[in-house]
């Protein structure tokens, strides 16, 4: 069972409506500073937040990293930047007096209650194939069952995305998708491309890559290496964890082709994946052992997946994709798709671990098979990245600046 569900995030939204209210007044009088950039990332220092902080703080931006956890400020040391916790007061004036706040998942990446008033850079952290935000029926799922409390949650969500001066969309498909999971206008959107993809395009190659998840995996002795990255199930139990039968299945098959499955759970599902010492090729890569998973993206040879945004990160690898889907049609009802499902994933979806296995091997086995799905990535790749040139965090840095010189405009004619 998931750890975490939109139910119980928004109930404790709600408890805190007081501290946002207190927040909202408090950042009506701080003045802002003409300067501080704020930086933050649920997973800790990674993701878009990272990439755009390489590229402002090389710009000459006063830039801060704000932490989450003890991990957190570790890691910012060892990267060199200048860091404080997020929280307390400390956390909460420093957010109160930036003028650019920049998150990959939203308020909580920095202090929560201090974003009002600031410009507001919601990077997100991946192009979305499952519906979110204003577009899914879960975003404002109620704790309980009080009449009107799901209309009051949904209104309040929109009301905070407001408060975003800017969301960078990897092409004009995607941007439509952002405008409406998020109700921004079309000016609060541009197509700049996804900081977080930098790496992907521009930097480590599939041997630096793989030395590192080696370093963190232990010895795989040169197999081959099969990510398998399910989505979280806002809280609900995953059907896809494989039961005893199904690991020994899972492990005869590797072994065949010689290959090691890593599982990389969703952070937010606890999951049911464990390590087990008698299934020596399933190893786990949680977010406990890697936050960022993007730059070691290049160091495997097959994603396996359901509904995860990974298919348009590996695409621009390319990385041949098997989809394992066990519940396609509860996860269309409840949570939904922006198109198809079956437009990204084609007519060949596993339902169990015995075809996902069988689609796995004929990959491994059979370059006329890793053609044909390598083409289908870079057919997908296509659609949905605009720029595939390394710069992305570039031009938000530009979308940025042009921004707050457009703001200044307005308040000083």
């Amino acid at each position: 069972m998931g750890s975490f569900s939109f139910a119980s995030g928004n109930a404790a939204q709600v408890m805190r409506l007081p501290l946002h209210l207190l927040g909202l007044v408090a950042t009506r009088v701080i003045p802002r500073s003409r300067d501080l950039w704020v930086f933050g990332s649920a997973i800790g220092v990674g993701e878009g937040a990272l990439a755009l902080w390489q590229v402002a703080s090389a710009a000459g931006e006063r830039v801060l990293w704000l932490t989450g956890t003890d991990e957190d400020a570790v890691a910012a040391r060892r990267a060199g930047m200048a860091s404080a916790p997020k929280r307390g007061l400390r956390g909460f004036w420093l957010t109160a007096r930036a003028r650019v706040v920049i998150v990959t998942h939203g308020s909580g990446d920095v202090n929560r209650y201090a974003t009002s008033g600031s410009y507001l850079v919601q990077l997100w952290h991946g192009i979305p194939l499952k519906r979110l935000g204003l577009d899914s029926p879960v975003t404002a799922r109620a704790p309980i069952a009080l009449p009107g409390l799901a209309r009051f949650l949904q209104a309040a969500y929109r009301s905070t995305q407001r408060r975003i001066r800017l969301l960078p969309a990897a092409s004009h498909l995607v941007r439509g998708r952002l405008e409406s999971a998020f109700g921004l206008g079309h000016d609060r959107v541009p197509v700049t491309g996804e900081p977080r993809v930098d790496v992907l395009t521009r930097g480590r190659d599939a041997a630096e890559a793989r030395s590192a998840v080696d370093e963190l995996l232990g010895a795989t002795d040169g197999t081959r290496l099969v990510l398998y990255a399910p989505t979280w199930r806002d809280g609900e139990a995953d059907p896809a964890v494989p039961s005893a039968a199904e690991r020994e299945l899972i492990e005869a098959a590797l072994a065949r082709v010689d290959a090691v499955l890593v599982v990389r759970s969703h952070p937010l599902g606890a999951g049911e994946y464990r390590a087990d010492p008698s299934h020596g090729r399933i190893r786990l890569l949680g977010s406990d052992l890697l936050a960022d998973v993007t730059p070691a993206l290049a160091a495997f040879d097959v994603l396996v997946t359901d509904y995860s945004s990974l298919v348009y990160d590996t695409a621009l690898i390319p990385l041949p994709v098997v989809y394992f889907a066990p519940d396609e049609e509860r996860y269309a009802e409840t949570r939904g798709f922006y198109g198809s499902y079956r437009d990204v994933a084609g007519d060949d979806v596993a339902k169990d671990w015995s075809e996902v296995m069988r689609q796995v091997s004929a990959v491994l086995s059979d370059d006329a098979e890793r053609s044909r799905r390598v083409a289908r990535a870079e057919a997908l790749s296509a659609r949905v990245h605009a720029f595939r040139d390394g710069r992305n965090a570039e031009r938000v840095y530009g979308a940025i600046r042009r921004g707050l010189a457009a703001r200044g405009a307005r308040r000083h004619p």
